[in-house]
C-alpha cells in the first residue's frame, strides 16, 4: 500500500468528521478501549479549538489520522488495515513538521502496543508520562463498601445552571499541577455537559454543610448500560486528610452501582501514588496504560 496524501488541516469538513470518526469505531473494534482521548474527540468538530487535523488516505480512504492540539499531547491513530506500512511514520513527520518550532513534540499511545513503541523508538521518543487504565467489577457479587461522610459535609447532585462556576474553581484548585484537567473553561465544561452521556445525576458534590462550600466531586459518566466510568475526582487542596475522596468515589460507584453498570473504569496517573493505592484498595486492577512520548528539539534536529 502507498500513502497517496497527507495533509495537515486548520478544520475538518462535515464528511471528514465522519470519517475519522469510522477509523476511531474500526480501531476500537479491532484493539478495544479508546484509541483517542475524549479531548480529541470533541476537538474534531470544534473550530475554536485551535487543533490541527492530519489526515492520510490511500485510493480517497482515510486510513491514517493524527491530531496537534492547541495544548497538551497530539494523538495518533493508524487504521487497523493499513499498520506496519509506513502510514504511522508519515503521520509522525506531518506532526514534526507542523509542530511549533523549538518546542517538544509529545505524542499519546493509547494501549502503548509494540507498534507504537517502535515508531517511538525509531524516531527518537521517549516516554515521559504514564495513564494506566483499571478496572473493577460492581454488582452484588462484589459489593461495595458503604459510604462515610464527615457530619459536616453533605452529599447531593450537581445542578445545572447553579454549580458550574463553582466547580469549575474546585477543578482548577485540585488540578493546578495537571497539563490537561486543570486547564478547563467554562466552554470545556458546557461541551461535556452538552455530551449525550451527561446526567447531573451522576455528578456529585460534597459541600460543607454550614456554608455551602464545594470541597470534593465525582463526576461519573456512563453511556449504555455497560462499563461506568469514574470520570473526574476532585478534592479541594484545603479539604485533604478528611477521607473526602475515598467518600465521593464510593457514593460515585454506588451510583453507577444502582443505574446498572457492571463494571467502573477509570485513568489514573501512574506515577500518583496515593491515587494507586486507593484505588487497589477498591479493587481497581490495572487493564492498560496510555504512554506519552515525547520528541524533544534536540533529538529532532539530530534526525
Amino acid at each position: 500500500m502507498v500513502i497517496r496524501s497527507v495533509v495537515v488541516l486548520e478544520a475538518l469538513s462535515p464528511a471528514e468528521v465522519g470519517e475519522v470518526e469510522d477509523l476511531v469505531a474500526a480501531a476500537a473494534g479491532s484493539d478495544g478501549g479508546h484509541p483517542v482521548s475524549e479531548a480529541a474527540l470533541l476537538a474534531l468538530r470544534d473550530t475554536a479549538s485551535g487543533a490541527r487535523h492530519v489526515l492520510a488516505r490511500d485510493g480517497g480512504a482515510v486510513v491514517g489520522y493524527a491530531q496537534l492540539p492547541s495544548a497538551g499531547g497530539a494523538e495518533l491513530l493508524v487504521a487497523p488495515g493499513a499498520r506496519r506500512r509506513g502510514t504511522g511514520a508519515a503521520l509522525a513527520q506531518a506532526l514534526e513538521e507542523a509542530a511549533a518550532d523549538g518546542e517538544p513534540l509529545r505524542v499519546w499511545a493509547h494501549g502503548h502496543g509494540p507498534g507504537a513503541a517502535a515508531l517511538a523508538l525509531q524516531r527518537g521518543y521517549a516516554v515521559v508520562r504514564e495513564l494506566q487504565h483499571r478496572v473493577r467489577p460492581l454488582g452484588r457479587s462484589v459489593p461495595l463498601p458503604p459510604v462515610e461522610v464527615p457530619d459536616d459535609v453533605q452529599l447531593r447532585a450537581f445542578e445545572v445552571g447553579r454549580d458550574e462556576r463553582a466547580w469549575l474553581d474546585l477543578n482548577a484548585r485540585a488540578f493546578a499541577d495537571h497539563p490537561e484537567q486543570g486547564r478547563w473553561t467554562a466552554a470545556d465544561l458546557a461541551a461535556r455537559q452538552a455530551e449525550p452521556w451527561f446526567d447531573p445525576a451522576g455528578l456529585l458534590l460534597a459541600v460543607d454543610a454550614q456554608e455551602g462550600r464545594l470541597l470534593a466531586s465525582h463526576w461519573t459518566k456512563q453511556d449504555g448500560a455497560g462499563a461506568g466510568e469514574v470520570y473526574v475526582v476532585a478534592v479541594d487542596p484545603a479539604a485533604q486528610g478528611r477521607g473526602l475522596g475515598r467518600a465521593v468515589l464510593l457514593a460515585g460507584l454506588h451510583h453507577l452501582d444502582t443505574r446498572g453498570a457492571r463494571s467502573a473504569e477509570l485513568y489514573v496517573e501512574g506515577d500518583n501514588a496515593p491515587a494507586l493505592r486507593l484505588y487497589e484498595r477498591l479493587g481497581f486492577a490495572l487493564d492498560s496504560s496510555d504512554a506519552l512520548y515525547e520528541r524533544s528539539a534536540d533529538r529532532a534536529d539530530q534526525g
